[in-house]
């Protein structure tokens, strides 16, 4: 079950889905409890059109994306997102090379492990093939953060018991838990424990009367759109440019332009 070329178009640009999708987004990356303030190498799971990954790339962290669904990546790829693209079916395991990332994120993608919709999807096999390679992607003591909607509390179990293991430890926080609208279900894994790292522990869900995260997002993604002050550089302006190189080294490609006083110069027109 994925998007085709209609459904990815009116997903992309529909304003509450993206005011959502950023809310959660920004959550998920609280979630992650980074302390270093340099930019983290992060995998967005599920990454769709690059909506959650225009928040990591206001946060300046690098990261990679996967999904199952070609339309939304081709999107993705119009936009120019700053990510590296994966068309890639998770229940079938990640390709990574070991500790590659310093932590994951996902939003709305987990249930669908649960989903039996072939003979061949076994939901059990799919989450234990998806954790075990996750769990070798990631750094000592990193976390990936799962934003979910499970369907009752045996798809809850299943999830959390096939993950624990495969090596995880953490748990499940709740957002608002006394909401029926707003309350949202976090799964909150550790990848062990990090050499001299803290201990890790188990963040507490958000609990208020009357949520205010989505309204304040949409403000956040109004400003974006009317240029207004934001950590993400304007395209093609020498810090975009060097930034755009300086991914681009940390990529492993070996073509890239020496930076120089004229990189981002305008020219003066020839006459």
């Amino acid at each position: 079950l994925f998007y085709g070329d209609t459904e990815a178009e009116k997903y992309t640009r529909n304003s509450r889905i993206a005011a959502i999708q950023a809310e959660m987004t920004m959550r998920a990356v609280e979630l992650l409890n980074i302390t270093d303030t340099s930019p983290q190498y992060l995998l967005d799971i599920g990454c769709g059109s690059g909506l959650s990954g225009e928040i990591l790339d206001e946060d300046s962290h690098i990261w990679a994306g996967v999904d199952i669904a070609p339309a939304m990546l081709d999107i993705a790829v119009e936009k120019d997102v700053e990510g590296d693209l994966f068309l890639q079916d998770i229940g079938q395991g990640l390709g990574f090379r070991p500790g590659t990332f310093d932590g994951a994120i996902s939003v709305s993608v987990l249930q669908w492990l649960c989903n039996a919709d072939k003979t061949e999807n076994k939901p059990r096999y799919r989450l234990h093939r998806f954790f075990s390679t996750l769990f070798m992607a990631l750094q000592r003591g990193a976390r990936a953060v799962f934003q979910f909607y499970p369907e009752n509390d045996g798809q809850v179990e299943l999830i959390m018991g096939t993950a624990m293991k495969c090596g995880f430890t953490g748990g499940l926080v709740v957002d608002y838990p006394n909401s029926k609208k707003a309350r949202k279900f976090y799964l909150c894994l550790f990848a062990g424990q990090a050499p001299n790292g803290p201990k890790q522990e188990l963040p507490q869900g958000l609990d208020a009367e009357t949520p205010t995260g989505v309204s304040y997002t949409q403000a956040r993604i109004q400003n974006q759109r009317h240029g207004k002050k934001s950590r993400k550089p304007v395209k093609n302006s020498a810090e975009w440019i060097l930034r755009k190189k300086e991914l681009a080294r940390k990529r492993g490609k070996e073509d890239v332009p020496l930076d120089s006083r004229y990189t981002g110069r305008k020219r003066k027109p020839r006459f």
